[in-house]
């Protein structure tokens, strides 16, 4: 029997040096919780080491969290990566580590504290994680196929870093899973996009202050909240879709 699912599908913890450092593990939980979300995605910009204990906080609770992470390509558009497992985004994260280049300057760009599922900071990530990767946006999408995971233009309402904003199409050979807005409804997208009807779109909060999470939700009929459902959804395969 097929369940609509309340997803925010992309929420950035205190990792990401451009979010506030009040979204630790068990803030961003209880906050999704108080905002009757179903499933969330935890996407970091380039790194992936607090999904892990977003993970770990929510266990036991009403939430579902699917690892993922937000890449800067190598044409400085913003991918989302959502995975079933953390080890298939730890795979990926290898790929994306050796691609970055530069160490963070916090005074600049912001601090990266790594916090566990307790909200103890475990250490900082020293990476440029505001950077961009050395991977293009084909090689993006390629690595996170490769790990399992699904592949999202994020943000394609934006003019900033959004595939759109920076190459001002989609390219079509360009393996996306879904594209992603966060100013507007899917069905609006719909109307906003016409030439870009054979995706499914999916709207996110993109939150980086806890206020925002739940600000732009999808609700997601699926089976089981997993990833693989996900994508069946994407395709709009057997009853799976995107609810306006």
């Amino acid at each position: 029997m097929l369940k609509g699912y309340r997803c925010d599908l992309h929420i950035h913890t205190c990792l990401s040096p451009c979010a506030d450092l009040d979204m630790y593990p068990s803030a961003i939980v209880e906050k999704s919780i108080t905002e009757n979300i179903d499933i969330i995605g935890i996407c970091d910009h380039n790194s992936s080491e607090n999904a892990e204990y977003v993970i770990k906080a929510a266990e036991g609770r009403p939430l579902i969290v699917f690892p993922g992470m937000e890449i800067t390509t190598s044409e400085e558009a913003h991918v989302v990566a959502l995975f079933e497992k953390i080890a298939e985004l730890y795979g990926l994260q290898e790929i994306i580590y050796k691609s970055l280049s530069g160490m963070n300057r916090e005074e600049i760009f912001g601090c990266q504290p790594i916090v566990n599922a307790l909200d103890e900071v475990e250490g900082f990530n020293e990476r440029l994680l505001i950077g961009s990767s050395g991977l293009s946006l084909y090689e993006t999408v390629e690595a996170i196929h490769r790990f399992n995971g699904a592949a999202i233009a994020a943000h394609i309402d934006r003019e900033s870093f959004s595939v759109l904003g920076q190459l001002g199409f989609i390219p079509s050979d360009c393996r996306f899973d879904a594209l992603e807005v966060s100013r507007m409804s899917t069905g609006e997208a719909r109307g906003q996009y016409p030439e870009l009807s054979s995706y499914s779109f999916v709207t996110s909060s993109d939150a980086h202050f806890i206020t925002d999470i739940g600000t732009k939700t999808s609700t997601i009929c699926m089976k089981k909240p997993t990833v693989s459902e996900l994508k069946m959804a994407f395709q709009c395969l057997e009853g799976r879709r995107i609810e306006d």
